[in-house]
């Protein structure tokens, strides 16, 4: 299902990156018969409105090595199978519940993609440099619908230049931002359960 839901999204993963994220969606299926980390437990949703639907930001993503934050990650989507899927990403899995953080670390190791991927048990409240983070080429986010509201928590993560990713629904509209560029907007259609999509990229100005 992932190899093809993948190359039907023109975003083809080799069988190495599918055989990972396969191990990620059982082990996410078996630590959630335990503990809460999603209520997507079916094997075509879970592949598809988890994995795929995180591949999409691929296309919103420069080339080259780029630092990520998934901010509100949750059990690591959409920055775990980005990682996954690029190598050149290093990515900072941030979330406020302990035990998501938890099943986060485990996947790391498990996956062999630390320090590359790091997972972080914190609150973001817009002090990168206190709360050691730093700032990011990109910044991406699923727990936060509301794109003024993300653009406003993000904005201080984002280095000048840098992407704000924002993964909305399908009837999502290309809507100004202070602070950012007018957005590229890609939409789609997830290949498994057809659920539309649309992802935006907004640019922070260079100083």
């Amino acid at each position: 299902m992932l190899l093809e839901g993948s190359h039907a999204l023109g975003l083809p993963l080799t069988q190495g990156q599918a055989d990972a994220l396969s191990w990620l969606a059982a082990e996410l299926a078996r630590w959630s018969s335990r503990i809460n980390l999603t209520a997507i437990l079916d094997p075509i949703e879970m592949a598809d409105k988890h994995i795929l639907d995180s591949l999409t930001v691929l296309r919103a993503l420069e080339s080259g090595p780029l630092t990520l934050l998934d901010a509100g990650t949750g059990a690591g989507f959409p920055g775990l199978p980005l990682a996954i899927a690029r190598d050149d990403l290093s990515v900072t899995l941030v979330d406020a519940v302990a035990k998501k953080v938890g099943f986060l670390k485990h996947a790391i190791a498990h996956l062999g993609i630390a320090p590359r991927v790091r997972a972080i048990h914190l609150t973001l409240r817009g002090n990168p440099a206190k709360e050691g983070l730093g700032v990011f080429d990109a910044a991406v986010s699923r727990a936060l619908a509301d794109p003024g509201r993300w653009a406003a928590l993000a904005a201080p993560y984002v280095r000048p230049g840098g992407t704000l990713v924002v993964m909305a629904g399908s009837d999502a509209a290309a809507a100004p931002l202070p602070g950012w560029t007018h957005p590229s907007l890609e939409r789609y259609r997830l290949p498994l359960t057809g659920a539309g999509r649309t992802v935006l990229a907004y640019r922070k100005p260079p100083r």
